[in-house]
């Protein structure tokens, strides 16, 4: 009980501001219950017109006038579509006004859950699979939007119902409401027992749904590399075994909750027969009348479908419950690079490293002791083999990651007091892994900022791409597919080198941006770097000669320590 309180405590800030939303759902919800005891009540009236015997009241109607003026045939046939009407339009509204909120939560959540994602260190996205992130993000929340929005009427709506029929299972006959209600308490200890399973498949059932999901995210990434190496049959195997486990985690959970409704069966019959025992010599000693026991007999009926639905509402919340411990997980997390609260500004004269040491999770040092100055007006090259630390350092500075000792600073201030936004509003950086959206090339060179046609021009002018761009039919207003399929490799570079020039910022870091371009470009996007050198720090990671003649100095890093310093007075 506690667990579940726990549970719809967390969710109850989403309601606010659906509070008149929430009591016309609950007023439906009670129509609902009301009317289906009302039906239940009206068996005995109904069934004694049938036979003709006059009820002379039932509820708030009296039927003594109209049985004199033979109206009672039309009377109890209304009273019907009345009380059925009721119960039909108290379930539409408690469906229409909770779904309204359960869909405007899952709004909220899926948002928020978002926000908090993309506040949080790189390191946290190295560690966890895209596809755990999407399916936490889609297939948990959607699960917890029944719960959130639909169970607390329900329960509502089945407690209130529940009530008012063993209230006329009461009034038509003590003795056999106690037979047929017994069952009740008897039914918790059997059903209590499937729900425990049910919550220990739960939690794996969620953990091999994010997987399956991890796996077809991992394939439609990486689909070239698939098609390429004649791959599809592998891939096929590998995700029909992932798929065959969650099949089976599946089958068990749905075997061990769909007990709940033979077992409460199986005791209805049991009860059933004694009280079909026990009225049938009530009614041959003329203790009770058939309609009594009619009447009796469909509320007693109608009380097992409510409760039916209140255990399987349980063990929905079972998975539901599973569900939200695994958002909280994510939205509770914090990020371990905390901001800082001072703003960057213009003009940003160095960057200096002070004994900075850095490393990725349980792996040795990727940078150690470094120990260097970057300035302006001026390019740095930053050159080693693979693995040498020219990435992680850059990385360092956006503070993309936190370094384990030492210091970075900005104009004599640790990067550490400065906001990451206006920290990252200042620098743009090209890396090898080119990110194209879907969306205009517009939308695309001024991503995250205010969209302007003539610096978009002298942008693409800049990266030498706007000739290409002149040429289609929608200019830069062209769409681009997902991940820039429609572009060649050196188009999507330019596209990057372009989205770099627009921002304009004062610090550019350029990792291998001349790899997928041919010598000319090269040398037409050397040309765009040099003119735009002035007034900006300018870090490189290069390997090409020709690109490297471009810097000041040249840096040689070696397993994360500078092995050389050059300097190049020809830059």
């Amino acid at each position: 009980m506690k667990t579940l309180i726990d549970f719809f405590r967390k969710f109850m800030p989403y309601i606010k501001g659906h509070y008149r939303t929430f009591v016309l759902a609950i007023l439906g919800s009670l129509l609902t219950a009301l009317s289906t005891a009302g039906i239940a009540y009206a068996v005995n009236p109904l069934l004694g017109t049938l036979n003709g015997k006059i009820p002379k009241d039932i509820a708030f109607f009296s039927f003594e006038k109209m049985a004199d003026n033979n109206l009672i045939a039309i009377a109890m046939p209304l009273l019907i579509i009345i009380l059925y009407l009721a119960k039909s339009g108290g379930t539409y509204m408690q469906s229409y006004f909770m779904n309204y909120i359960g869909q405007d939560i899952v709004r909220q959540l899926r948002a928020k859950m978002l926000n908090n994602m993309l506040n949080l260190e790189l390191s946290f996205f190295n560690k966890i699979r895209s596809g755990e992130l999407m399916s936490r993000i889609t297939n948990d929340i959607g699960t917890i939007r029944a719960a959130v929005s639909n169970y607390i009427t329900e329960f509502v709506r089945e407690t209130i119902t529940i009530i008012g029929l063993i209230a006329v299972v009461i009034y038509q006959n003590p003795r056999l409401a106690f037979i047929g209600l017994v069952i009740i308490p008897l039914s918790i200890i059997p059903i209590n027992l499937t729900i425990k399973k049910l919550k220990k498949y739960s939690r794996g059932l969620q953990e091999k749904n994010a997987d399956v999901t991890s796996r077809l995210t991992e394939i439609f990434s990486n689909i070239e590399i698939i098609k390429a190496s004649n791959s599809e049959k592998l891939e096929v195997k590998n995700f029909e075994e992932q798929d065959k486990q969650f099949f089976k985690l599946s089958m068990k959970s749905t075997l061990i909750g769909g007990l709940t409704t033979p077992i409460m069966e199986l005791l209805g019959a049991i009860a059933l027969a004694l009280i079909v025992y026990i009225a049938t010599i009530d009614i041959n000693s003329g203790k009770m009348t058939p309609e009594q026991f009619a009447s009796f007999a469909a509320a007693l009926f109608m009380v097992y479908t409510p409760l039916k639905k209140l255990v399987g509402m349980w063990g929905g919340l079972q998975i539901a419950i599973v569900s939200s411990n695994r958002i909280h997980e994510i939205l509770e997390k914090k990020s371990e690079i905390i901001d800082g609260t001072k703003i960057l500004q213009k003009p940003i004269n160095t960057i200096e490293f002070k004994d900075v040491h850095f490393g990725y999770s349980k792996q040795k040092h990727a940078l150690s002791g470094i120990n260097l100055t970057f300035h302006k007006n001026e390019i740095v090259a930053l050159v080693g083999k693979s693995g040498s630390g020219k990435s992680t350092l850059v990385n360092l500075i956006l503070r993309l990651y936190e370094c384990n000792k030492g210091d970075i600073s900005i104009n004599g201030v640790s990067i550490k007091e400065y906001t990451k936004k206006s920290l990252r509003d200042n620098i743009a950086i090209v890396t090898q892994r080119i990110f194209i959206f879907c969306d205009t090339i517009a939308n695309n060179i001024a991503y995250g900022l205010e969209v302007n046609e003539e610096r978009i021009i002298k942008a693409l002018k800049d990266a030498q791409l706007y000739d290409y761009v002149e040429s289609l039919e929608d200019g830069i207003h062209t769409m681009l597919d997902e991940f820039g399929t429609n572009l060649s490799g050196g188009q999507r570079q330019r596209i990057a080198i372009a989205r770099a020039m627009y921002k304009n910022p004062d610090i550019i870091i350029l990792d291998e941006i001349t790899s997928a371009l041919d010598s000319q470009t090269e040398d037409l996007i050397k040309e765009a770097i040099d003119l735009n050198r002035k007034d900006k720090i300018i870090i490189l990671i290069a390997h090409r000669p020709s690109t490297i003649e471009l810097a000041n100095r040249v840096v040689n890093l070696e397993n994360g320590t500078i092995k050389d310093i050059k300097i190049q007075k020809g830059a």
